[in-house]
């Protein structure tokens, strides 16, 4: 194959090498060119897409600057909102403290107030147990006293004396009075007759109350009874026999308890003792029932003396009833001598008018007015 001046063998496989590689270049290009075209065509759709991207970049870069802005804002509101939280922390963290302040002092100031009332109780109860104490001596003495029947007896007439002088006028009893049978009772009341003079004696059945009261079994309470029996008839005959006398005395007699326990005890578990006292006309009395009956003797005492003084308060009345009637008398007199009196004072008034009436005339001059008859006379002179 001829080409222009070159002279091409196609048998010659360098020739064909050339040839093919020419069509394959050629092929090539126009696979490019096609590829190319459809790209062009291809790329139109991907520039819309890329400014649509561009678009939404835009957007995007606009709302992240927005983004930016809200986010300063929200930062400006989260600083300021924390500045308040802070200062209403530190204003909550002020009061808190004030108050924990206040409260510290107002728990000081009442744990002090506290021990303070606490001291006073404490030395209160020192000195309640100081008196507890002394109780407990005075107790163990008043055990030591009740044990000795002498010192128990002594005991007994200290208290019926006690009760006795703050009942009845120092005049009207006598403490250890001797009677005619040379028995000496504790107390005489001086009462008028009837019922006349009666005697208080005081007894105390220590030792069988104690063994009542100690008793455990029905035969050591049993034993207890009789020996309580026993003891209060023995009293009550003593005094019967001893301190009743007839003409002497009253026809009775009072059995002084120095105990209200005894006393219960006798009414509540031994009435017929209680009766057997008064048909011996013995009365069983108590440190209360006493005062009681000593306040009827006073009542009794003062009617007495009354009637005693009756004849006297009769003789005052008449002396006062005297000296009222010479008291109107004078009354009268002195009534007449003040009407008399006013009369010279009314007198003096009308006189004094008068003379007030007759000066203010002269104080005027008018001599003319004056009465001839009322003109004083004249004096004649004598040389």
């Amino acid at each position: 194959m001829t080409l222009g001046p070159h002279q091409i063998d196609l048998t010659d496989p360098l020739i064909v090498a050339a040839l093919a590689a020419c069509a394959l270049v050629l092929l090539l290009l126009v696979l490019v060119l096609r590829t190319a075209a459809r790209s062009a065509r291809a790329i139109d759709p991907l520039a819309g897409g890329m400014m649509q991207l561009a678009n939404r970049v835009q957007a995007l870069s606009d709302g992240q600057q927005q983004l930016a802005g809200g986010l300063h804002h929200v930062s400006e509101a989260q600083a300021s909102s924390q500045a308040r939280v802070l200062q209403l922390m530190e204003h909550r963290l002020a009061e808190v403290n004030r108050a924990m302040t206040e409260s510290l002092h107002g728990t000081a100031t009442r744990t002090a107030r506290s021990l303070g009332e606490l001291q006073q109780r404490l030395e209160a109860i020192d000195k309640a147990q100081a008196n507890i104490e002394k109780l407990s001596g005075n107790v163990l003495g008043l055990q030591d006293i009740l044990s000795n029947k002498q010192t128990r007896g002594a005991f007994g007439e200290i208290q019926l004396h006690d009760i006795v002088q703050k009942a009845l006028p120092s005049d009207s009893f006598t403490m250890q009075a001797t009677l005619s049978n040379g028995r000496r009772a504790d107390c005489l009341v001086h009462l008028p007759n009837p019922p006349g003079p009666i005697v208080i004696d005081s007894k105390f059945p220590l030792e069988a109350y104690e063994a009542l009261r100690r008793a455990e079994t029905p035969a050591a309470l049993t034993e207890a009874q009789r020996a309580m029996r026993t003891a209060v008839r023995a009293h009550i005959r003593a005094i019967s026999d001893r301190y009743i006398l007839e003409g002497e005395t009253a026809e009775g007699a009072l059995m002084f308890l120095p105990s209200e326990a005894v006393y219960a005890e006798l009414h509540a578990n031994f009435p017929e003792l209680v009766r057997e006292g008064f048909d011996a006309k013995v009365w069983i009395v108590s440190p209360t029932t006493c005062m009681a009956t000593l306040t009827t003797m006073r009542a009794v005492l003062k009617d007495a003396r009354m009637r005693e003084q009756a004849g006297a308060i009769r003789r005052e009345l008449s002396l006062l009833y005297a000296d009222v009637d010479r008291l109107g008398t004078r009354v009268g007199n002195l009534d007449r001598h003040f009407s008399q009196a006013a009369k010279d004072i009314e007198e003096i008034k009308i006189s004094a008018e008068k003379a007030g009436k007759r000066a203010h005339r002269l104080d005027n001059f008018d001599f003319e007015e004056l009465a001839p008859e009322a003109a004083a006379p004249l004096l004649e002179l004598k040389s």
